[in-house]
C-alpha cells in the first residue's frame, strides 16, 4: 500500500511540476506534507531536508557569494575583458568564457551572471556588437564552469549528498574536476564558434537610446491643464487619473521649470504642463472626462523625448527581476511599485515581447525587464534592492571595495580546507560566512537576504520524497525497467541513456528534481549490475547541470532572455547541437577517466 501512496504523491508531484500549477518550491513543501500526513514518513523525516547536509551546504555558498559580489570582487575583470577581448566576436567570447567559466565553479552561477550582464551591456556598447551575440554565451559559460567542482551549482551538491546518504560516499571538491575541464572547453570552443553565426542580432549594435528600443514615441506625450479642466486645484494623488486611466504621470511643468517625482501630492494648476505616459486611447478618455488638452498632434522626436526623460535629476533605465524576487507573481500595482521605490514603470519587455499599455495589471515573471524612469537617487536604491537588477556598472560608492581581498581570501580558505580534507565542505562553508560577517564583508543583516529560499525550500521538500521512495521500495520499483534495459545495452550506450532520461527530466521539471529522482534509480542499477555507481552519477549530475536548450531550463538562461532580446528559438539553435554534443561525449569521457 505504501508504495502505491508514495508513487501517487511522486506523480501529482511531478504533474504540479509540469503544469506549473504552484511555484516549485512551495509545491515541494506541499509534497512534504503529504507525505507526512499519510504516514509514509515520519515528521522528523518530513523536516529532515532542512537539516541535511547538501541544504545547509547550498545555503552556505549562497552566503559565500553574496560576500564577493557585495565587496565587488570580480568588477575588477571588466578591465581585463576590454583589455584582451579584441574586435573578433570569436575571440570576445573565448575571453569571457575563460574569465566566467572558473569564477562559476567557486561561485554561484546566478549571481555571476547577474554582476556579469550590466559589464556585458557596457562592454557590447563599447566595442559595437549586439549584446544578442554575447549573453547567451554567458550564461552557458557559467552553466558550463558550474560543473568543474562540487561546490559550482546547488545540483552538484545535492547530487553529493544523495550519494552519501545511498552509502556511496560524498563527492570530493575536485573529484569531476578533470571531466568538468574537458567538457568546458569542448562546451566554450562549440559556443565561440558557433553562436555569432546562429545568433541573430536582436538587439540594436547602434547606440540607439531606451526609449527608441522600447517604442515610446507613441506613449509619451504632453497634455495641459486647461481653464475649465477639473484638474485644477487638485494634487494628482486626489485627482486619481492615474489608478483610473492607466496613465503615468512622469513630471510636472510650470512657468519652465521642471518638478520631477515625487510629484503625488502637488496641487495642479491651469497651464501646467504634465508629460504623461499613456495609449492614445487612455488619453482620449481623460481628456473628454477631466478637460485636459494633449499636445499630441505635436509629438516628441526621438531625441526631445530623450531629453526630456533623461535630465539632471531624473533618467531612465533597464531593472531585471531577479529569481528570488517577491515582484514575481504580483502587479505593479498591488505592488504600489511608484511608491516604494519612487520611479514609474513604462514598458516591460518579456523576450522579444513588448508590453506598454495596462502595465498596473501584469503579472511579474522572473526575468521580467522593466524600463523604468525616475530620480536619479531612486536608481541608486534600486542598486541595493537583492530582489532587482539595475542593468548597468554598479555604482563603486555601494561596493566594499577595501573588503574585496578578504572576501576572495575567506572563499579561498573554504576551498582549500575542504580540497585537504581538514573538514568537511559543510563545515568551511560555515566557517567562511561567519568570517565573512566578523571582517564586515557583509553585514549581518545581509546574510539572510543573500539565501536563494526558493532553492533552499525546494531541496527541503524533495528530500522527505527520496526518503518515502526508498522506504516503501518505489526507487526499486521505477529501477527494473531501466535494469532490464541497461542488462541489455553496452556500457557506453548505458550512461548515454541515464545521461537523456535525466536531460529531459530536468527540462520538464527542475534540475534539482531530476537529481533527487534519478541518483538512487541510477545507484540500484549500479548494484544489480555491479557496475561503478560513481561513473552513472556523474551522468546523471552533468545531464541535470547541463542544460542549454531553453529560457526556462536553467535560471541563468531565464536571466539573460529579456536584455537580449532573444526569442525562443534562439535557444533551440544553439543549445540544441551543444546539448547533443554533450551527451555524446560525456558519457564516452566518463568511462575513460572513471571505467565503468
Amino acid at each position: 500500500m505504501d508504495i502505491v501512496l508514495t508513487l501517487s504523491v511522486l506523480s501529482i508531484t511531478l504533474i504540479a511540476f509540469i503544469w506549473e500549477w504552484f511555484p516549485v518550491d512551495l509545491t515541494a513543501i506541499m509534497a512534504a506534507i503529504l507525505l507526512m500526513v499519510l504516514g509514509l514518513v515520519t515528521p522528523e523525516e518530513g523536516i529532515a531536508g532542512f537539516g541535511n547536509t547538501a541544504t545547509i551546504t547550498v545555503m552556505a555558498m549562497f552566503i559565500l557569494s553574496a560576500g564577493v559580489t557585495r565587496t565587488g570582487s570580480i568588477q575588477v575583470v571588466r578591465d581585463f575583458l576590454l583589455q584582451w577581448s579584441g574586435k573578433n566576436t570569436v575571440r570576445q567570447i573565448l575571453v569571457m568564457g575563460t574569465i566566467v567559466g572558473p569564477i562559476s565553479a567557486v561561485i554561484n552561477n546566478t549571481a555571476i551572471v547577474a554582476i556579469f550582464i550590466p559589464i556585458i551591456e557596457d562592454f557590447s556598447k563599447k566595442k559595437s556588437v549586439s549584446a544578442s551575440k554575447l549573453l547567451m554565451p554567458l550564461s552557458f559559460a557559467s552553466i558550463l564552469g558550474g560543473t568543474l567542482t562540487l561546490i559550482g551549482t546547488s545540483t552538484n551538491i545535492l547530487a553529493s549528498g544523495l550519494s552519501q546518504k545511498y552509502g556511496q560516499g560524498e563527492f570530493g571538491l575536485f573529484q569531476f574536476t578533470q571531466l568538468g575541464i574537458i567538457i568546458f572547453v569542448i562546451g566554450m570552443s562549440y559556443v565561440a564558434l558557433f553562436a555569432p553565426r546562429l545568433l541573430p542580432s536582436r538587439k540594436p549594435v547602434n547606440n540607439s537610446s531606451l526609449s527608441q528600443d522600447y517604442q515610446l514615441k507613441d506613449y509619451v506625450t504632453e497634455i495641459v491643464v486647461s481653464p475649465d479642466s477639473s484638474l485644477s486645484g487638485q494634487t494628482i494623488r486626489r485627482s486619481e487619473i492615474q489608478r483610473k486611466f492607466d496613465v503615468d504621470v512622469l513630471e510636472l511643468v510650470r512657468d519652465g521649470s521642471h518638478f520631477p517625482q515625487p510629484i503625488a501630492d502637488k496641487k495642479i494648476n491651469v497651464g501646467d504642463i504634465l508629460i504623461v505616459r499613456g495609449s492614445r486611447q487612455d488619453l482620449l478618455q481623460l481628456r473628454d472626462e477631466r478637460g485636459i488638452e494633449i499636445l499630441a498632434d505635436v509629438k516628441f522626436n526621438q531625441v526631445e523625448l530623450e531629453t526630456e526623460l533623461n535630465t539632471e535629476e531624473d533618467k531612465i533605465g533597464e531593472v531585471l527581476i531577479l529569481s528570488n524576487s517577491r515582484l514575481i507573481g504580483t502587479t505593479l500595482k498591488d505592488l504600489r511599485f511608484r511608491q516604494r521605490y519612487n520611479a514609474t514603470v513604462l514598458a516591460i519587455r518579456r523576450g522579444q515581447e513588448l508590453l506598454r499599455e495596462r502595465l498596473g495589471k501584469v503579472p511579474l515573471r522572473f526575468g521580467d525587464l522593466l524600463l523604468v524612469q525616475g530620480p536619479r537617487q531612486s536608481f541608486l536604491g534600486l542598486q541595493t534592492t537583492r530582489e532587482l537588477l539595475v542593468l548597468e556598472q554598479r555604482d563603486v560608492d555601494n561596493l566594499r571595495l577595501d573588503k574585496a581581498k578578504v572576501a576572495v581570501l575567506i572563499c579561498l580558505a573554504v576551498i582549500l580546507a575542504a580540497a585537504f580534507n581538514l573538514v568537511p565542505i559543510l563545515v568551511s562553508a560555515l566557517a567562511g560566512v561567519v568570517l565573512m560577517v566578523l571582517t564586515g564583508c557583509l553585514k549581518p543583516g545581509e546574510i539572510y537576504g543573500a539565501v536563494r529560499w526558493d532553492v533552499i525550500f525546494l531541496l527541503a521538500g524533495l528530500i522527505p520524497l527520496g526518503t518515502a521512495m526508498e522506504k516503501s521500495g518505489a526507487t526499486e520499483l521505477l529501477a527494473k525497467p531501466l535494469l532490464f534495459i541497461g542488462s541489455n545495452l553496452s556500457g557506453y550506450w548505458m550512461l548515454l541513456f541515464f545521461y537523456l532520461i535525466t536531460s529531459i527530466l530536468t527540462a520538464i521539471l527542475s534540475n534539482s528534481a531530476a537529481v533527487l529522482l534519478m541518483i538512487p534509480i541510477s545507484i540500484q542499477v549500479a548494484q544489480d549490475l555491479n557496475l561503478n555507481a560513481l561513473a552513472i552519477m556523474f551522468a546523471v549530475t552533468f545531464a541535470a547541470s547541463n542544460s542549454f536548450m531553453t529560457p526556462i531550463g536553467y535560471q541563468t538562461n531565464t536571466m539573460i532572455y529579456s536584455p537580449g532580446g532573444y526569442k525562443f528559438i534562439d535557444y533551440i539553435k544553439l543549445g540544441t547541437p551543444l546539448s547533443i554534443l554533450m551527451s555524446i561525449i560525456t558519457p564516452a569521457l566518463i568511462i575513460w577517466l572513471y571505467g565503468l
